[in-house]
């Protein structure tokens, strides 16, 4: 494509083959083409190398160029570990790393810009391990029939807006995430860290199965909508249950997603049934462990909790009619459970499909009761807010965190949200795409960081009105807000 000049030094506004000044631009164009590459990457490198061509250009939303360094001051720091912040402390961050942390001054580097917290608070980014990156802002009928692309641009402009609610990392459960998350690592796209799954894995007649009643019997393998744009993908038998696990693993998931009960979103199956035999979830167990991952299993009931934890699932998600002996059983068993804080206060059901409002309402019945169970019997509970379908009601994500202080301190809550969620991610063992330390503050850490205008330890109401509250957002060093 001919090289389109905006301030020539000859008469040629494209540039004309022979010209010794139009070569000469050409030439150093290259070079700084090639080097940008060599810095950043293929995907950054691109975008940078449209941009000098005059092809099109990118803008990156509020996010700042990074400083050689950020030194924070005098901050109030939790370090998503210790329940009790400390004061007084510096924090040095430098190739979006912690490069320093101490209880005393830290000289800034050349060109380190200083942030002066003045006592706020520094706590590490958040991180949803519930998240579903392509279905959270569109209605589920757009979403199966609407072109694929406007799910993928929605998505995409719902995830600068995640990472502006100050969560700079989600465990994706469920959906065609990979090239979105390619978009973000690149740096063409704000949004958070996504450890995606990719189609979620269900069974005939199970909560990832959308085809309409005419679309029955599968005529020759075809592919069902929700399959085709990568939302889910159906299989039957230990053979059919280890090919679609294979898939996504060959697409880059870094843990896979099954759903082993009845779901509140899907059209058919009531909450109480049992999806998937024994010999197939455990098929999809061997073949993530044959990868060095793991299962999460969306379910609900007691029975479904145990032939999930007896066929080896890591992670149970939601879980919410379950009963005692189950509970007692992902204790002994050290499974995680990703447990979400639904209730009435913070659904809106008028905007259901009429054959969700009675399932709904089962799961806000079994909420505090399941959170009393795993608080006394020790259970790994993980937060994640699990929104779908819905873009208003995605700007409640930090309410969904805040709803914790029914059972939790503020500080146990946020700890939950911060390093308690970064050790679940870390169950994906060598699948994990972001390998070193996140949730926390402590040399060697990613630099996802927020400055919190007040003590979120002690008011966590505060994560819930991240516009007025979040002073300044960072992820992997870079500066995405900074009202300061």
């Amino acid at each position: 494509m001919p090289l389109i000049r905006s301030t020539p030094s000859c008469a040629h506004v494209v540039a004309r083959p022979g010209c010794s000044c139009c070569t000469a631009e050409v030439r150093a164009i290259t070079r700084r083409i090639n080097g940008d590459l060599t810095r950043r990457g293929f995907l950054a490198g691109a975008s940078t190398s449209v941009a000098l061509l005059g092809i099109g250009a990118y803008s990156r939303a509020r996010a700042q160029e990074p400083a050689t360094a950020t030194l924070f001051v005098n901050a109030r720091v939790f370090d998503g570990e210790a329940l009790t912040p400390r004061d007084g402390m510096s924090v040095l961050v430098r190739d979006g790393m912690i490069a320093d942390l101490a209880q005393s001054a830290i000289a800034p580097p050349d060109g380190a810009m200083v942030i002066d917290a003045a006592g706020r608070t520094l706590m590490p980014g958040l991180i949803d391990a519930h998240w579903h990156t392509m279905f959270a802002s569109l209605p589920v009928l757009t979403l199966l029939t609407a072109d694929a692309a406007d799910s993928h641009f929605a998505a995409a402009a719902q995830a600068e807006r995640t990472l502006m609610r100050g969560v700079t990392t989600v465990r994706d459960a469920g959906g065609p995430s990979f090239a979105l998350k390619r978009a973000i690592d690149g740096g063409l796209i704000d949004g958070p860290r996504i450890y995606p799954s990719g189609a979620t894995v269900s069974q005939t007649s199970g909560h990832g199965d959308f085809r309409a009643i005419w679309e029955l019997p599968r005529v020759g393998g075809a592919l069902q909508r929700a399959e085709m744009v990568g939302a889910s993908r159906i299989a039957d038998g230990r053979e059919g249950v280890l090919e679609a696990v294979r898939e996504q693993l060959m697409q880059g998931a870094s843990q896979v997603k099954i759903v082993a009960g009845g779901g509140a979103s899907s059209f058919y199956d009531p909450l109480d049934v049992l999806q998937f035999l024994p010999e197939e979830i455990e098929a999809a167990v061997l073949a993530a462990a044959d990868w060095g991952t793991y299962v999460m299993a969306h379910v609900y009931t007691p029975k479904g909790i145990q032939r999930c934890i007896a066929a080896g699932v890591r992670s149970i998600e939601h879980g919410h009619l379950t009963d005692e002996d189950s509970v007692r059983m992902m204790a002994d068993a050290g499974v995680v459970w990703s447990l979400q804080p639904f209730s009435e206060q913070l659904s809106d059901i008028e905007t259901s499909l009429p054959q969700r409002v009675a399932k709904i309402r089962q799961l806000w019945e079994g909420t505090d009761r399941a959170y009393g169970w795993a608080v006394k019997h020790g259970v790994t509970t993980g937060w994640g807010s699990d929104i779908l379908f819905d873009a208003r009601a995605t700007e409640k994500q930090g309410q969904f965190l805040a709803a914790l202080t029914r059972w939790y301190t503020p500080a146990q809550a946020l700890r939950q949200a911060t390093s308690g969620n970064a050790a679940i991610l870390g169950l994906s063992g060598p699948r994990n795409p972001y390998p070193g330390a996140l949730g926390v503050i402590a040399r060697g850490a990613h630099a996802d960081l927020l400055l919190v205008e007040g003590d979120p330890t002690e008011d966590l109401l505060l994560v819930a009105d991240p516009d007025a509250n979040f002073r300044v957002i960072m992820k992997a060093g870079r500066v995405h807000k900074n009202t300061l």
